[in-house]
């Protein structure tokens, strides 16, 4: 099926673009009423995750409501975790909670390596509903969490300050830490490629927790990993994002099947595509709490960014997700100043 807009597709691969595509990590959740109004009708997010046509339904309200270049599938990063047998909570306002963790090398035994068209059905059948229903309009955005980050999910049982635990996997029992990043991975590399083959235009991989390494570790227990995933995606692009990890750029660069890397707001885009190259389109990275601002102060920060990036080889989006608390019009406002931006004046 041909795309009526293909923006997002053609900046990702580096082919000329009349305007700057974009889209926001968390676009489909908790700043729109409409799909508060579908979460409610529901026992909570895990059902609404597990539900393709309620699934569907919240992917494409970005779209309807706020006029973004792509959609991206609904869904969560540890449904992965989940589909290799450990399962997760969701609880309100807390986040995500393992009732039973990763503690030894015989846990990781345990853990079965997730394929898509069983462990991952719901969200297969999601992409494939959404697709459909999307009928050409925008690219959709399919995604998996980082090896590295569901690990830290996996060992620590939810969120951290510290990530002790999981650090502790690492330098403790690297051998043990391998064997459950591979697993991981091995899953995350199926589900992807269900993704795909179900109608995902573009893949990202999130790597939420890449900052609490040092450069060396990043080096040992992640980029690996990411490296694996990216050459194992065909026929779509692939975009890598590791939050805080400002000293990776170089090494996710060298990864030949990764077409775009996500910046957050701490990494300067021209030292990014000093560092970078020419050759990777550039993604993010906007403050998400520029949102909070006026909407003039929305604009100003919105042309400030597009300047320092430039026009080609550029994805608009925040340096992560949309904060729950923001206002839509807010997010509106961002999206169409960067849709009006005359990339000419560049």
């Amino acid at each position: 099926m041909n795309l009526k807009n293909d923006l997002l597709l053609r900046a990702a691969r580096g082919e000329k673009v009349e305007r700057i595509p974009v889209w926001l990590m968390r676009q489909a959740g908790r700043i729109l009423p409409e799909y508060r109004a579908v979460r409610a009708s529901l026992s909570g997010f895990k059902e609404l995750v597990e539900t393709p046509e309620r699934a569907a339904e919240v992917t494409i309200q970005p779209v309807d409501i706020l006029g973004v270049d792509a959609a991206i599938i609904f869904s969560d990063i540890l449904v992965v975790a989940e589909g290799m047998g450990l399962t997760y909570e969701m609880e309100e306002k807390k986040g995500p909670y393992f009732p039973k963790t990763i503690e030894s090398l015989q846990d990781i035994e345990k853990l079965r390596t997730g394929k898509a068209d069983t462990d991952f059905a719901y969200t297969i059948e999601a992409i494939r509903i959404t697709k459909k229903a999307l009928n050409g309009r925008v690219p959709l955005i399919g995604f998996a969490g980082a090896p590295f980050t569901l690990l830290c999910y996996m060992v620590e049982g939810g969120g951290s300050k510290t990530f002790s635990k999981s650090k502790k996997l690492l330098f403790t029992q690297p051998e043990a830490a391998h064997q459950l990043l591979q697993k991981i991975t091995d899953s995350t590399i199926d589900y992807l490629k269900g993704q795909v083959a179900a109608g995902a235009d573009l893949i990202q991989v999130f790597d939420s927790w890449a900052g609490i390494l040092s450069p060396q570790a990043y080096e040992i227990f992640a980029v690996p990993y990411l490296k694996q995933i990216a050459e194992s995606i065909e026929n779509v692009p692939v975009t890598l994002f590791s939050k805080g990890a400002f000293f990776a750029r170089k090494s996710l660069a060298q990864i030949p099947n990764c077409q775009t890397i996500g910046l957050d707001w701490n990494m300067d885009p021209a030292e990014s595509r000093a560092i970078i190259g020419p050759s990777k389109t550039l993604q993010g990275n906007l403050d998400p709490c520029v949102l909070y601002g006026s909407e003039k102060f929305i604009e100003q920060e919105t042309h400030s960014m597009i300047r320092a990036f430039g026009g080609q080889r550029y994805i608009a989006n925040l340096g992560h997700g949309v904060y729950p608390d923001t206002d839509p019009q807010k997010v509106k406002r961002f999206v169409e100043t960067v849709q009006a931006f005359d990339i000419s004046t560049l």
